[in-house]
């Protein structure tokens, strides 16, 4: 299920999961960056919330890296909403899965909001340019494969697809911590590497549970 998706297939994705967070929606690299998350909604959004509400601070110093981090941590975050939506209107699914799925969507969405906010801030563009690609991402087969589950089999499918999710988006906030410059940009790559690393202890106990 290492697949890969290219940025420009994955953006429409960002763009319709913005729209969809608009409408009133409560629930839902292969470069130097790798990978597409979830967060923990009682880690510390105040990373993003903060930014988004001080554009001065995020506005205070950016780089290609801060820049490249927000681009493909969007469409990531993304993905992993749909992800979630697909499980939550399923019958029959483990309701400690149902229950990660909605913390998944609480957190994230605000996120992509932050990191939207940050890049019109900065001045750049919402989606990087050329064909970048991202390792820890679903394809369209894996999308197609967890829509079609059901119950005990779509709990572990979602846990499974989500465990390699979380592991992209980590790579790609540790390249954040170790090029980024923005404080506001550390600080959210930082609180989602910690937060999802505990989410994939998590994920592991209940595929072993199920």
């Amino acid at each position: 299920m290492n697949r890969y998706l290219t940025l420009s297939a994955v953006a429409l994705a960002a763009a319709l999961a913005l729209s969809a967070c608009g409408s009133g929606s409560s629930g839902s690299s292969s470069t130097s960056m790798s990978g597409m998350p979830g967060m923990d909604s009682s880690s510390p959004t105040a990373a993003g919330s903060s930014a988004a509400g001080t554009p001065s601070s995020s506005a205070a110093g950016h780089n290609a890296a801060d820049t490249m981090f927000a681009q493909m941590m969007i469409p990531h975050h993304a993905q992993a909403i749909t992800m979630s939506d697909t499980l939550l209107k399923k019958q029959g699914v483990d309701a400690r899965v149902t229950a990660l799925a909605r913390k998944i969507k609480a957190a994230q969405s605000p996120e992509i909001e932050t990191m939207t906010g940050w890049l019109t801030t900065w001045g750049e563009p919402a989606s990087m340019s050329g064909d970048q690609s991202m390792g820890g991402t679903m394809s369209a087969d894996d999308m197609h494969q967890l829509d079609a589950a059901t119950g005990a089999k779509a709990s572990r499918l979602f846990l499974t697809q989500m465990i390699q999710h979380h592991q992209g988006a980590i790579s790609m906030a540790k390249d954040e911590l170790s090029q980024g410059a923005n404080k506001d940009a550390l600080n959210l790559a930082q609180s989602i590497a910690s937060s999802q690393q505990a989410q994939i202890t998590q994920m592991k106990a209940l595929l072993a549970s199920l």
